[in-house]
């Protein structure tokens, strides 16, 4: 009875130090994901402040020739944001973060990327200003959550930034949308006419204002959401166990 007692202790400590290692490897993982991502907005922010210091508002017309290809990596690059989810080692919840994300997948490749003469608006500027400095403070918050590292004026802004900053990144998604529309309906892109039998066409200045829509419903869902965070994060007995 010893041995197997003793044998089975082993077991359980063997499995305990698998289980060690496995979180220490997820956690590292995620650590390193979130410096990518933290490299990758913090040059996009210090770009566009540099290059708007230096010339003003002709820098603003630009912006996505200069740092799109940047813009476009870190947007793909956070999809991985939903598999980490899925597979349980975020605890963040899924519908909201999936929200945010194809929203800006939508916009940036669907309505920005494929039409030239948008890209040349100074909505694209705005957004992407807004984007990632939303972006370079979460990724910093992120970071330091993994060393349990937390930081109550970072913590604070991270959970209190994003109310009233995604209110306004959705207003100049739409206004971006509503700039395109004289483009998509001059160019005939991505508007499909299925040949007989199925007489059927998709115009697809149709799917983007009926996507309006959706963007404004979705807004209301990831505020309230924002604000369960915050009170989650930011209540009055979390403040008090993370300072002492």
């Amino acid at each position: 009875m010893q041995q197997r007692a003793h044998s089975t202790n082993q077991a359980a400590g063997r499995l305990g130090e698998v289980c060690k290692v496995i979180r220490f490897t997820m956690n590292t993982y995620l650590f390193v994901y979130d410096l990518m991502q933290f490299c990758g907005h913090s040059w996009i922010f210090t770009n566009m402040i540099i290059r708007f210091m230096s010339f003003g508002k002709d820098s603003l017309a630009d912006t996505f020739y200069s740092i799109g290809l940047v813009m476009r990596l870190c947007q793909l690059l956070s999809i991985l944001e939903i598999l980490h989810i899925l597979i349980g080692i975020d605890k963040s919840r899924l519908f909201p973060r999936f929200l945010q994300i194809t929203e800006r997948i939508i916009v940036l490749f669907v309505v920005i990327n494929s039409q030239e003469e948008v890209q040349g608006k100074y909505i694209v500027c705005v957004l992407f200003f807004l984007w990632n400095l939303l972006d370079v403070v979460r990724y910093t918050y992120n970071m330091l959550a993994r060393m349990e590292i937390h930081y109550l004026p970072l913590t604070w802004l991270n959970f209190s930034l994003c109310i009233p900053l995604y209110p306004l990144s959705v207003l100049a998604k739409a206004f971006a949308i509503c700039v395109s529309l004289p483009y998509f309906e001059s160019f005939g892109t991505y508007s499909i006419k299925l040949p007989f039998p199925f007489a059927f066409s998709i115009y697809f200045p149709y799917v983007l204002k009926m996507y309006l829509l959706v963007l404004f419903i979705g807004m209301c869902f990831i505020i309230q959401n924002l604000f369960s965070e915050r009170k989650a994060h930011l209540g009055t007995g979390n403040v008090k166990k993370k300072r002492s």
